[in-house]
């Protein structure tokens, strides 16, 4: 048989499945790739075990597996993590080519070092993890820190909610605002956020915050630099979990003579006593996006959500077509 023979035209094909914690931004995301959202079939036995088996043949194929890490609808994080994992085994051993782990929230992200002794790195525990069960390429939304791209044996595609929290402010605001980073190690995030919408007069400011040794999420803000008398301040994190760094942090502003606080965060974690506090805060806007689902008592008034569906689409579709993830953001995401 001549070589010649032997050549055939073989066709890239992109599957997209979902784990069970958020299967609307994952259908979000599949609409606008133009696909179906794959079946991944995934039973639960008695015990609590599940098993996914993919409908379709995926061999050859580059599967996008995506799961945010949360606890939701009776699952834990830890639940969420283990689902992900189980489905990114089960396309590893039906011979898909190339398998990304999408992570618009990643779990354990706060965990990336040890500050006190004895104590795990477990966000290079879950990269581990991930690259064991067949992942070779993984995609997440704003990182808690940016070390954690180094965690995993493999490319990272590190995206930016920015852009839509930038339109947002665009939208709503005029001029005079102040971005405010809640502690110093985000003065960075802040500073490019201002500098995207310094034609508004953007400053930046930031709180000095302490946490009490052997404590977990408590935080207490002690003071603020920057001028912030008289104008709007947002404050920007990249999660806002129990809220207590950010309505301390509002109060505080406030007292030195703000006229208005927002908040913006990409990861609505909004953890135990959160809602009840962001209820009685003095947030006028609290601005999220929607990486995380959130139940119904977390849906109030104050609490707007914009989606992060196309920058995660686009990605995706950069990384299927093998062009560049960063240039979709001009190289600013990735730290």
């Amino acid at each position: 048989m001549s070589k010649a023979s032997m050549e055939k035209v073989t066709t890239k094909r992109l599957s997209l499945f979902s784990g069970r914690t958020h299967p609307q931004l994952a259908k979000e995301v599949a609409d606008h790739l133009g696909i179906e959202l794959g079946d991944a079939n995934l039973v639960e036995f008695a015990n609590g075990e599940i098993r996914p088996r993919f409908a379709d043949s995926i061999r050859g194929g580059d599967v996008f597996v995506m799961q945010t890490h949360h606890g939701f609808n009776g699952q834990s994080i830890n639940d969420s993590i283990m689902e992900q994992l189980i489905m990114i085994d089960a396309a590893h051993r039906a011979s898909a080519k190339r398998i990304t782990a999408v992570c618009p929230f990643y779990g354990y992200a706060r965990q990336d070092r040890k500050a006190e002794g004895r104590e795990p790195i477990t966000a290079r525990l879950i990269a581990d993890m991930f690259k064991a069960a067949g992942a070779t390429r993984m995609v997440s939304i704003d990182l808690h820190s940016g070390q954690i791209q180094g965690f995993f044996d493999g490319p990272v595609d590190h995206l930016t909610a920015l852009p839509v929290l930038e339109e947002y402010v665009r939208q709503h605001t005029t001029n005079d605002i102040v971005i405010v980073s809640p502690d110093a190690g985000r003065v960075k995030v802040a500073e490019r956020f201002a500098q995207h919408l310094a034609d508004r007069n953007a400053d930046v400011a930031f709180i000095n915050k302490r946490r009490p040794k052997g404590t977990a999420n408590v935080a207490e803000a002690k003071e603020v630099i920057g001028d912030v008398e008289g104008r709007l301040c947002i404050i920007t994190d990249d999660m806002i979990d129990t809220g207590g760094t950010m309505v301390s942090a509002a109060e505080l502003l406030l007292q030195r003579g703000a006229k208005e606080v927002w908040a913006m965060a990409t990861h609505g974690v909004l953890s135990g006593p959160a809602i009840e506090r962001l209820n009685n805060s003095p947030f006028t806007r609290i601005v999220l996006t929607n990486t995380l689902p959130l139940t119904a008592a977390q849906k109030i008034d104050r609490i707007e959500v914009l989606s992060v569906a196309k920058i995660i689409a686009d990605a995706l579709s950069a990384v299927f077509d093998e062009t560049s993830v960063s240039e979709l953001f001009g190289g600013e995401n990735q730290s």
